[in-house]
């Protein structure tokens, strides 16, 4: 176990956060596992951008027109399938 230094107001949020968590899980929490959360999540994040810049680079040697009836005919096709 390891002790660290925060400020009364981190003290709070990390309080706050504790509670709801709580509240979802039904359960006592601790600032351990409130510390797990907010990096999971702060993980998730850093994961989503990088997947998000992946999704948005540019398409090498693709024409804007081809690419653009493309998607709407993959979308006319995923509208079929519902």
């Amino acid at each position: 176990m390891v002790t660290i230094a925060i400020t009364e107001e981190n003290r709070r949020k990390l309080l706050s956060i504790a509670a709801d968590l709580q509240k979802k899980t039904g359960r006592r929490v601790d600032f351990d596992e409130v510390i797990s959360y907010l990096t999971r999540t702060y993980e998730r994040s850093i994961r989503r951008s990088e997947l998000f810049e992946l999704f948005c680079k540019p398409v090498e040697g693709g024409d804007l027109n081809t690419l653009y009836a493309e998607l709407i005919s993959e979308r006319r096709e995923d509208e079929q399938r519902i």
